[in-house]
């Protein structure tokens, strides 16, 4: 009977971490992109809402995916952070996401910032 629950448990989480999914793509101010659709709105060290554009998409991550946003931009050494360098030029942040996708919405579960 043990084994049979360990096995029943084991095969449970495994099979919650399959249903994460990996987005790559270029990190960008959600805000700006709902109101400016034609607009470049790349992240900032100011942003407080955060969204990925994959393939052309864009996907808007959850409440706790943006806290982890803007911890892992600040704490990435790209220009995004204009704080350090105010006369830097804007340039796009990529990132990888790893998540489960709800409609257009990601619950993030990791953000790496590059």
């Amino acid at each position: 009977m043990r084994r049979i629950l360990t096995l029943s448990a084991a095969l449970v989480f495994v099979s919650a971490l399959a249903f994460a999914e990996t987005f790559n793509g270029n990190l960008v101010d959600a805000q700006c992109a709902a109101q400016q659709k034609d607009a470049t709105c790349n992240a900032t060290a100011s942003t407080t809402a955060f969204g990925i554009q994959v393939s052309g998409k864009m996907l808007k991550l959850d409440a706790e995916g943006n806290q982890k946003a803007a911890e892992a931009l600040k704490a990435s050494s790209n220009s995004a952070d204009r704080a350090k360098d105010p006369n830097a030029v804007d340039s796009q942040v990529t990132a990888t996401v790893e998540g489960t996708l709800k409609g257009d919405e990601i619950k993030v579960e990791k953000i790496e910032v590059h």
